[in-house]
């Protein structure tokens, strides 16, 4: 099969780095030393560093246009390519600690109802009981259970035919399942989860979305600094309950991320 593309006239012209630097010193851009430009440009990349030179660009009505702002330089850019690296280390590790709390919460809840809940849609909440959503998350869940080789799926295997008991198969997966699940469960397995973060389910639904873009954008190396997110977090009414001890800074670090 043939694809057609077009003229090439249609697709923007390679530049060379030493071009590239050529370009943004013609914009405006300060650099002091080109030999360097070219090899940060070698390592991160043209169109990866434009969005951290994207608020040195000067703004005229509601749009950036091309030239920098008197003053701007490549070290100031490159400063900020840094801090988002720092920052998007930052953001994990405090997901990785709300992850861990989510999977062991939901599980728990959901084991407490039956140890196979996540199986069986009668014993969840109305939406996977209403339509195929429930089906085609479930065919994806045994999916990735037949891929797993991890050792307690092996476990499993071979004592009890590969079935997973809810509080072992949300080990299995991604934020994405474990929200699908969360969302699937009923409204009082719902309450429990949600309640450790002084949420209410369609809150808990609305942080575990948006915080899975966020998860998302930070795994595939992408910029979290001055980066518009298409799903926001439903947040909680100032002056609500605060918790104490643990959950206090597990609240407090979710809170954080999304304001």
């Amino acid at each position: 099969m043939r694809i057609e593309w077009g003229s090439m006239s249609e697709v923007e012209r390679y530049c060379s780095q030493e071009e590239q630097v050529v370009l943004l010193r013609g914009r405006g851009l300060h650099i002091d030393d080109e030999g360097i430009a070219v090899d940060r440009l070698r390592q991160i990349g043209y169109y990866r560093l434009s969005g951290y030179w994207y608020p040195f660009r000067v703004l005229q009505g509601d749009r950036r246009t091309d030239s920098f702002v008197p003053g701007s330089t490549l070290d100031d850019v490159l400063a900020l390519h840094s801090f988002d690296e720092r920052l998007r280390t930052a953001v994990l590790g405090a997901l990785g600690a709300v992850e861990l709390v989510v999977r062991a919460r939901l599980g728990d809840a959901l084991g407490r109802v039956d140890p196979c809940a996540h199986l069986r849609p009668d014993l969840l909440g109305p939406l996977a009981r209403d339509g195929r959503d429930h089906d085609e998350w479930l065919r994806r869940h045994h999916a990735e259970v037949a891929r797993s080789r991890d050792e307690f799926v092996e476990h499993h295997r071979a004592s009890y035919g590969g079935r997973l008991p809810v509080w072992a198969a949300v080990e299995v997966m991604d934020w994405g399942a474990l929200t699908r699940l969360f969302s699937f469960a009923s409204p009082p397995v719902q309450r429990s989860v949600a309640s450790t973060f002084d949420l209410r389910p369609p809150q808990m639904v609305s942080w575990l979305r948006a915080l899975n873009v966020l998860r998302n954008v930070c795994a595939h190396h992408g910029r979290v600094f001055n980066r518009v997110y298409a799903k926001q977090p439903r947040l909680p009414r100032p002056g609500g309950p605060r918790r104490s001890g643990r959950h206090a800074t597990l609240h407090s670090r979710v809170g954080r991320l999304v304001r």
